[in-house]
């Protein structure tokens, strides 16, 4: 018993200490923001020698990051913004971010277009956040009460049309970006958010400033290779999460039982499944429909599985270890710097 005392006493003390730590880190913070790139770098020596996943200390840092007292912001130049959409989850994000650090954010419905012109005529930026069906009429529409010095955005998970559609009927600033995230999050603080330049970069530097203080890492590229990179980062696995929670579903398994005894990888593909059903719907169908060429990757997707499927019914253990050394030798040596090694128990 003694023994006991004393372990929970000394674990006690370890946490009072952690915590006057992390209170420290938070403050220390609100003055200066690194990226989690270089809070990662500055300490992964350590953590390697300490033993600790590089992933618990990751958490951390966002989590500190989260933490931030709203008013510890830096002085900025008051902006002001009418986000079209601002009472969707993401728009709500985006309005919530920018106000925060003191920048006027109006908001503009689908029942608010007889104020669009007092809503969008003064605007410094106009945010569109809409779904990607309405995206190129609500641009359109819009365009007609821009100033030309007006920078327009949008924030929709294609970029190609969008864009064509913001440069073609609106003469000022322009530019497309595609948060990487979903709304949920309680900080940019490493996450990636893709650019894509149209016109007159230099009037959104404010906003690409903003989301890199915030800790975001901006990837810039043209619409057309970002729309090329969605088909399989967005839409073909949304088709494939889409499938396993239908079959799941349909079969209805004991997600619980089968949690209790699953790998971590196994729980993490459930998380992942769990989050896009608790998703509008339509968003999530919209992102496969989006465009032909998604659609076309789908189908050749669901045929690939179709294929394999037939050879697992067949019992076809050659003809299914060679496409596995086929595919073992695609990836072999491709990906290596940018993900970490995977447990060989969490397969």
């Amino acid at each position: 018993m003694p023994l006991k005392s004393s372990y929970s006493d000394q674990l006690k003390k370890t946490d009072q200490s952690l915590i006057a730590l992390l209170s420290d880190r938070i403050s220390l913070l609100a003055s200066e923001q690194p990226s989690l790139d270089e809070q990662l770098a500055d300490v992964a020596p350590l953590l390697a020698q300490a033993g600790i996943p590089e992933s618990v200390w990751a958490g951390v840092v966002k989590s500190c990051h989260a933490s931030i007292p709203k008013s510890a912001t830096n002085d900025v130049i008051p902006r002001q913004v009418t986000i079209i959409g601002g009472h969707g989850r993401m728009g709500r994000l985006f309005k919530e971010q920018l106000s925060v650090v003191g920048h006027n954010v109006s908001v503009l419905e689908h029942n608010d277009w007889e104020y669009a012109d007092k809503l969008l005529s003064q605007a410094e930026l106009v945010l569109v956040s809409v779904p990607i069906e309405y995206t190129v009429d609500v641009i359109k529409r819009a365009a007609k009460y821009l100033a030309p010095t007006t920078a327009l955005c949008d924030i929709t998970s294609i970029k190609t049309q969008p864009t064509q559609a913001m440069l073609e009927h609106h003469c000022g600033p322009v530019m497309g970006l595609h948060p990487m995230f979903g709304p949920n999050i309680k900080s940019f603080l490493g996450q990636k958010v893709v650019v894509c330049p149209g016109r007159n970069d230099d009037s959104f530097q404010w906003l690409l400033d903003f989301l890199k203080a915030k800790g975001g890492e901006l990837i810039v590229c043209t619409p057309e290779e970002h729309d090329q990179m969605m088909v399989v980062i967005q839409a073909t696995q949304h088709f494939c999460r889409f499938s396993l929670g239908v079959f799941l579903a349909q079969t209805r398994v004991e997600i619980e039982q089968s949690l209790t005894m699953s790998t971590p990888n196994y729980r993490q593909e459930i998380d992942i499944v769990k989050r896009l059903f608790s998703q509008n719907p339509n968003l999530c169908v919209d992102i496969m429909l989006a465009t032909e060429e998604r659609c076309n990757a789908i189908s050749f997707l669901a045929n690939t599985y179709s294929r394999l499927a037939k050879l697992v019914a067949r019992k076809d253990r050659e003809a299914l270890i060679k496409e596995f050394e086929n595919t073992q030798g695609f990836f072999e040596g491709k990906i290596n710097s940018f993900l970490q090694p995977l447990n060989a128990t969490g397969i």
